[in-house]
């Protein structure tokens, strides 16, 4: 399949014409990620993985479009989406923590559940992570393994209000994946992000796993 990442934590993923996009939030391209998808998985309800208003346009206007949620989420999307007049109810679907189902051809599992803790004062949000084929692994906001498996393409949050650096090569080194790209990295300038993947490419590598930097709007074949 090919991936596209584009700014932050939203990816695009295509195959044989079907669109798969995970988390587009309110630094990414929503419109362009979202153009000709047929499914949308979000994996919790932060604005930098999920633009509500503009992906909820996007739906109205793409009636082809399924979005998927945890349960929450979706439930607080379809009475946003019926107060914009729009009826999407049966396109906006609940996810479950450790559920498969299907989305736009490709086959999804769920992990996870919990958003990663920020701070005891924060409140945490329900956090999914898909698993896409049995190969490519999203996270979202946390550092959960899918369990019994072995990722083949991990997308690793680079940097995060609720991480620190040894968490992201140990989540790297957990996972066993083949290779790696990042995500979850608009917050850091070009410094920060240089020694943040300087760290997690060289340790990655004692553990076998290549990780390669994407820019926003790169693509590759995974």
């Amino acid at each position: 399949m090919n991936l596209t990442k584009y700014t932050h934590s939203c990816v695009r993923l295509e195959r044989d014409g079907n669109v798969l996009v995970l988390d587009p939030g309110s630094f990414s391209e929503v419109e362009e990620a979202l153009d000709g998808a047929s499914a949308v998985l979000i994996t919790h309800e932060h604005a930098d993985h999920l633009d509500r208003d503009r992906v909820l346009a996007v739906l109205a206007a793409n009636t082809e479009l399924v979005l998927h949620a945890p349960a929450a989420l979706a439930a607080e999307l379809r009475s946003a989406s019926a107060a914009n007049g729009n009826d999407a109810d049966d396109r906006i679907i609940d996810v479950e923590p450790n559920s498969a189902f299907s989305a736009a051809g490709f086959e999804v599992r769920s992990f996870g559940g919990q958003h990663a803790l920020i701070h005891p004062l924060v409140p945490l949000v329900a956090n999914i992570g898909y698993l896409i084929d049995g190969t490519l692994y999203h996270p979202g906001d946390s550092f959960v393994i899918p369990n019994g498996l072995t990722v083949k393409t991990l997308l690793v949050p680079i940097h995060a209000p609720w991480s620190k650096v040894g968490e992201v090569i140990d989540f790297v080194i957990a996972s066993g994946a083949e290779r790696a790209y990042p995500i979850h990295d608009a917050l850091l300038n070009e410094r920060g992000l240089g020694i943040a993947e300087s760290h997690v490419t060289r340790f990655g590598e004692l553990y076998g796993t290549v990780y390669r930097h994407l820019s926003p709007g790169e693509s590759v074949e995974v």
